[in-house]
């Protein structure tokens, strides 16, 4: 269910709100559109589906459009992704080929005469070419893309050079070589959402019984994609570690994005890590798209892990900490832009594994820890991280560039 912009009103204030409508007032009269490669699964798609009922409500005409394409392009572009993050690429023209072509496709199907148009990350890239530009066009880029592959950077630079800003996560992504306009938007949740809505303890026990998630033991949580690049195999270095000195349980739970085609090879090298524990209970593998489940394990968890190697913000970050549970995370990207180490979580260097398992057994044995993030982190997300302070701030970029057309 789409919320409309006074259902927050008892979170947030009524000041905010306001906000929201003056600086949607500027735009009356204009258009947005939103276009990324999926409708389903990840952080992009949520955020979306969030923020676009917003807008509307507010009186600015936003749409939103999902890029089509082949296995073979999902499969180029996944590579890419990892590329952008840092892996290295081999790049060749068949591969430029399939990428470009499936975005000509798409121009074919959609017109885009809107005032403003937001691309989200570099799937819908090359998309600037095959349009009569009359509008500013924006590039918002979620991963940490601070050392990218090289090649790779120079390729999408041709295209970046056509567009009026680029959207980023962090000042550390920032592209000196880069002379369009970068503006930093932190990433946000919907406090409303059925990931972050409060919940009954009817509710929890029944969905904790639905999914056979045992509570004679506590648990150890991480929801994230089964990507590489959440590291859930060293997850698992790190649980066999508290295990030995606290009787507990792990449960990794997350679901494919469906432009993600590496997702169910990852599982299965998780899976087969795990095999043994599974066996015996001590890990749970859950890999159901149930937002209430994830809510609930949140909610429930002792411990919420993050151990990303890799994290452009970090959205389950900010679920945890809204949710007032103890989060450790890996110090990396986008994190350390919400958590404040020991105030209302843990930082950890990502390859640090025996300090991330110390940590939880710290947290496991001290409950005024648990006492103390149950207010620090969910007054963090309030003041920063909610998606009506997203939606003034893509309001406030927006009413600047179109004043400049």
């Amino acid at each position: 269910m789409a919320h409309r912009i006074d259902h927050y009103t008892s979170i947030v204030g009524e000041d905010v709100l306001y906000e929201i409508y003056k600086n949607a007032r500027l735009l009356c009269g204009k258009s947005i559109v939103h276009i990324n490669s999926t409708y389903y699964g990840g952080g992009v798609v949520e955020i979306l589906s969030a923020l676009v009922p917003l807008l509307n409500d507010a009186g600015v005409e936003t749409g939103w459009r999902h890029l089509r394409g082949s296995p073979e392009f999902f499969t180029i572009t996944k590579k890419f992704h990892n590329a952008l993050q840092g892996d290295p690429l081999h790049f060749t023209d068949m591969k430029k080929k399939i990428y470009v072509e499936a975005n000509e496709d798409f121009s074919l199907y959609n017109h885009l005469d809107h005032n403003c148009v937001i691309i989200h990350d570099p799937q819908p890239l090359p998309l600037i070419n095959f349009y009569k530009k009359q509008q500013p066009w924006v590039w918002r880029v979620h991963v940490d893309f601070s050392h990218p592959d090289k090649e790779l950077w120079d390729y999408f630079r041709t295209y970046l050079l056509r567009f009026d800003a680029v959207i980023i996560s962090h000042e550390a992504y920032r592209k000196e070589d880069l002379p369009v306009d970068q503006h930093i938007i932190h990433p946000a949740i919907d406090p409303l959402s059925p990931k972050n809505m409060e919940l009954s303890e009817k509710i929890i026990d029944k969905t904790l019984k639905k999914y056979r998630v045992p509570t004679d033991k506590p648990f150890i949580c991480q929801i994230s994609r089964f990507d590489k690049w959440k590291d859930p195999e060293g997850v698992i270095d790190v649980f066999r570690i508290v295990k030995e000195k606290i009787d507990c349980r792990l449960v990794l739970c997350g679901s494919a994005a469906t432009d993600d085609p590496e997702s169910n090879m990852t599982y299965e090298r998780v899976k087969k890590k795990a095999s043994q524990d599974i066996k015996t209970g001590d890990i749970l593998l859950l890999t159901l798209s149930d937002n209430i489940l994830v809510n609930v394990l949140q909610r429930k968890a002792a411990v919420i892990m993050q151990k990303s190697l890799r994290e452009g913000f970090g959205l389950t970050v900010t679920e945890g900490l809204w949710k007032g549970r103890p989060v450790v995370a890996s110090n990396i990207g986008g994190i350390p832009l919400q958590i404040e180490d020991g105030e209302n979580g843990f930082l950890i260097q990502p390859q640090e594994t025996e300090r991330f398992a110390d940590t939880i057994i710290h947290i496991l044995k001290d409950k005024r820890l648990t006492e103390k993030f149950a207010v620090t982190g969910p007054t963090t997300v309030k003041k920063k991280f909610l998606i009506t302070r997203l939606c003034i701030d893509y309001l406030h970029l927006i009413n600047d560039l179109l004043s400049k057309y």
